[in-house]
């Protein structure tokens, strides 16, 4: 698998011939050259649905998320797939699943568009934890352990989302092979030194943390 940071939470998850866009507000150069086949929002916020819509109309693919933000993209003439927390879709790659997030939803006009959520991408037997905007919470243990994770993506921001001594504990709780640091730097007021979580976390821990930089591009080999 190939995974391509476009900086904040965005990323394109890329294998074989599924490219799955995450929370695109930012899109690396890399990551445009790529045609996606799936978008996945994790809220509404404008930081995570950024250009949504108009990618998923240009490239004639859908976007997955909650049920109510789904309706919203629906409405504006987008194809969805909708679901919710606890809920898997499977595809001919694997599924994904709707997991917690402990956060805010609603769009950028103001609509309140149901829960936040995390997702769990299985895909051609790689299992990739984008937890979405999130504080922590102990049921991250028990997602992990219904399917091991091998990639974590979590933020490290602090202020909307937990910090990075909360992130060094939810990468223990999951114990995942890789975990890549997010939604930090982008703008001051979550600015933090990922080299200083990086240390901590493979200090305690089995896990790896690699650090990406927009337009970065990280294989993971099972």
């Amino acid at each position: 698998m190939k995974i391509y940071y476009g900086g904040h939470s965005s990323f394109l998850l890329e294998s074989n011939n599924n490219r799955i866009l995450v929370d695109p507000m930012m899109i690396s150069p890399k990551m445009a050259e790529k045609k996606p086949t799936l978008i996945a929002v994790s809220h509404g916020h404008g930081d995570h649905i950024g250009d949504s819509e108009k990618i998923a109309k240009k490239n004639d693919i859908p976007i997955m998320a909650v049920f109510e933000l789904a309706n919203y993209f629906a409405k504006k003439g987008c194809k969805t797939i909708d679901g919710h927390i606890g809920g898997k879709i499977k595809f001919d790659f694997g599924f994904i699943k709707y997991v917690t997030a402990f956060h805010g939803n609603s769009t950028p006009d103001g609509t309140a568009t149901g829960n936040p959520c995390g997702f769990i991408f299985n895909i051609d037997g790689i299992t990739v934890y984008h937890t979405g905007d999130t504080g922590l919470f102990g049921d991250m243990e028990l997602i992990a352990k219904q399917t091991p994770v091998d990639v974590l993506l979590c933020p490290i921001g602090d202020k909307y989302t937990m910090g990075p001594e909360d992130a060094i504990v939810a990468t223990k709780l999951v114990n995942p092979k890789i975990v890549i640091p997010m939604h930090y730097n982008t703008f001051p007021l979550i600015a933090q030194d990922p080299e200083d979580f990086k240390q901590k976390v493979e200090k305690d821990s089995n896990t790896k943390v690699v650090i990406m930089k927009a337009n970065d591009v990280f294989e993971y080999n099972k």
